[in-house]
């Protein structure tokens, strides 16, 4: 047999095809070509479980990778079913068959389906991304079947010839091209497989043709009894596993090996559906470092064992993809290069299926395991208010199970939180985003027996907007954004009037020493003497300033100062500093005492510049000298 010919090319199907390809990462030819060859031998233990063939007691099936740094080639064996040259003829010839498909429909009754993962002949062509020549060598398990040589040098012409090869199955060589010589590099190809083929349905093995000459013995010496090699996959992976059947330590190490992730996770989810759809999967809720930590996860998708891609949005829902996780469903319907979904009703209904399981398990932790979802509170509830955001049914879901963690270091849930408040201010929430920052406020909010909320992470704001639209007259109120009168003493209207006045004339005085017409100044009786003034800011303002934080660490262009807020300086009338300023307003020292008082207020609110902090330090220097003369003249006097 010695045939010449040109390749018989659907245009109908190929089109897609190149399209994807020429625009598609390049490393994807690895995958489908490992994808062919443990396809081959699905088939060929498909074939010996219905009785067509029989193995040898100790048969062993794999895949083997080797890689010639010297030829620039780079091979792709397997032991699995073979071809025949008609099957060459069909599945390689006339790209627009499909082998896995014409095998499924011939043992329709006789097999399943789950585990044919490939579409040979259009796989086989990614080949040519990368390759000026391809060839093939294959000998089918068909007895008396001649073994076939196959050869294109990427143009439409190839020649097919009888080939010498004894044993069962297929060897695929690319001549890679200049560009892409970097395949027939070990590390490089390695790389490529443990992406795409870490948890392949066959054993991949990998062998370097230098490594080969490396370990031959020198003349004289002995042989060396080689290592057993170890294959580059994990043939049975954890998600194949009835959740019953693991462990803690193996879904922690399962985590730690995909992932890199050296903190343990907080807990995760184990999904295994059989119907209407099969599909299984690990998610995982990882431990977050602080603020604002990355709000960006991993999660994996495959298909029947094979990689697609990550974070694909049709299939994950956008608040998941916030998890680390693998998901393996075979029935995604996939485009032929399997790189991408089609558009199918059908994944919305995977996607809906993932966020219902996730929140009936947080539900169900929040009912039945209250202490440890308390203690994992603090580091899921960003994955879980940005659910809330971004899907309104796991709202749903998981309104009554959200959280609040009070000053006394209580979780609440949030009617909890009105009720604890009701008395003193219905319907509101007042809540806290730096415990620093704030510990003033926080100091006068336990005086009053007054409680409030922690949050502290950036996606808050966004959060309690949500809940203000979902609650009808609620609202969330920083606790440095007024000073009512849970915190002043009763002030009659004429003395209030009075202490206006002197607010007027010591606002003006700022305005002027600071360069800033947009300060105000208000003077009120608090009930704790010892404060000497502080700084509220609008609730609208600081949800604005906040805001543009997120955009400014998504990239936005823009100076974040022009939004923040000047606030107001409240002036304790009932500390004596404050009663000093205001009968000596027009002293040789009113001005430092002034500006002391404002940048104390600032100082409990948020830091100073490194300007603005020496010129802090340096007057308080100042008023410590005077204070030394003032005494020392008492003295003498």
């Amino acid at each position: 047999m010695n045939t010449k010919g040109s390749l018989s090319i659907n245009s109908e199907n190929i089109f897609p095809i190149i399209k994807k390809w020429l625009y598609s990462d390049q490393d994807i030819f690895i995958r489908e070509l490992i994808s062919n060859a443990c396809d081959a031998i699905t088939k060929m233990r498909k074939l010996e479980v219905m009785g067509e063939v029989q193995f040898e007691a100790d048969q062993k099936f794999s895949v083997q990778i080797i890689a010639n740094p010297t030829d620039k080639t780079l091979k792709f064996i397997d032991n699995g079913i073979g071809m025949s040259a008609k099957e060459v003829d069909e599945y390689i010839n006339q790209i627009a068959f499909s082998g896995a498909k014409d095998f499924m429909e011939k043992y329709k009754d006789k097999a399943n389906d789950d585990q044919i993962i490939g579409h040979f002949g259009l796989g086989f062509y990614s080949a040519f991304m990368v390759a000026d020549k391809v060839t093939i060598d294959s000998k089918s398990y068909v007895k008396d079947e001649p073994a076939v040589f196959w050869s294109c040098d990427g143009g439409t012409d190839y020649e097919m010839t009888e080939a010498d090869k004894d044993s069962v199955g297929t060897e695929i060589t690319l001549y890679l091209n200049e560009d892409c010589y970097e395949y027939s590099n070990e590390y490089r190809v390695k790389e490529v497989i443990g992406k795409y083929c870490s948890f392949m349905p066959e054993e991949i093995y990998f062998v370097n043709t230098e490594n080969i000459k490396a370990e031959e013995p020198a003349e004289g010496e002995e042989a060396k009894e080689p290592e057993e090699p170890k294959p580059l996959n994990d043939t049975h992976p954890l998600w194949n596993k009835h959740p019953n059947e693991c462990s803690e330590e193996e879904y922690k190490e399962f985590y730690r090996k995909v992932f890199n992730d050296y903190r343990e996770p907080l807990f995760w989810i184990h999904l295994n559906m059989d119907y209407p759809f099969n599909l299984k999967g690990i998610l995982y809720f990882p431990q977050m470092s602080n603020r604002y930590d990355t709000l960006e996860g991993v999660i994996k998708l495959y298909n029947n064992q094979v990689f697609i891609a990550d974070n694909i949005k049709e299939v994950i829902p956008e608040f998941l993809m916030l998890l680390k996780g693998v998901i393996d469903c075979p029935d995604l319907p996939l485009n032929v290069s399997r790189s991408a979904l089609q558009n199918d009703g059908f994944v919305t209904k995977i996607s809906d299926y993932i966020t219902k399981k996730v929140a009936d398990k947080l539900t169900g932790m929040c009912k039945t395991d209250r202490e440890n979802y308390e203690k994992y509170w603090d580091d899921i509830s960003p994955f879980i208010k940005f659910g809330c955001l971004k899907d309104e049914k796991f709202y749903d879901k998981m309104k009554d199970s959200m959280l609040f963690k009070n000053l006394e270091g209580k979780y609440l849930t949030l009617s909890d939180c009105l009720e604890e408040n009701k008395e003193k201010h219905e319907n509101t929430v007042f809540y806290i985003t730096d415990e620093n920052q704030q510990g003033q406020y926080i100091k006068m909010f336990r005086e009053q027996k007054l409680d409030a909320v922690y949050l502290t992470h950036v996606i808050d704001t966004n959060f309690i907007t949500l809940l203000e639209s979902k609650n009808e007259g609620l609202k969330f109120l920083r606790v440095d954004t007024s000073l009512d009168k849970a915190f002043t003493k009763r002030t009659s209207k004429k003395d209030q009037e009075e202490l206006d006045k002197e607010a007027e004339t010591v606002q003006e005085k700022l305005r002027t020493l600071k360069g800033n017409d947009k300060l105000e100044v208000k003077i009120q009786n608090l009930k704790n003497k010892e404060t000497t003034s502080m700084l509220t800011v609008s609730e609208e303002s600081k949800r604005m300033e906040e805001m543009m934080l997120q955009m400014g660490m998504m990239g936005g262009d823009f100076n974040m100062d022009q939004f923040k807020a000047p606030g107001t300086l409240v002036l304790n009338a009932n500390n004596n500093l404050v009663k000093y300023l205001l009968s000596e307003k027009d002293g040789e020292n009113a001005d430092l005492v002034l500006e002391q008082l404002y940048d104390l207020a600032r100082l409990a609110n948020e830091p100073l510049s490194p300007e603005d902090m020496g010129k802090f330090i340096a007057r308080s220097n100042k008023i410590m000298v005077l204070l030394t003369d003032a005494d020392n003249t008492q003295e003498e006097n």
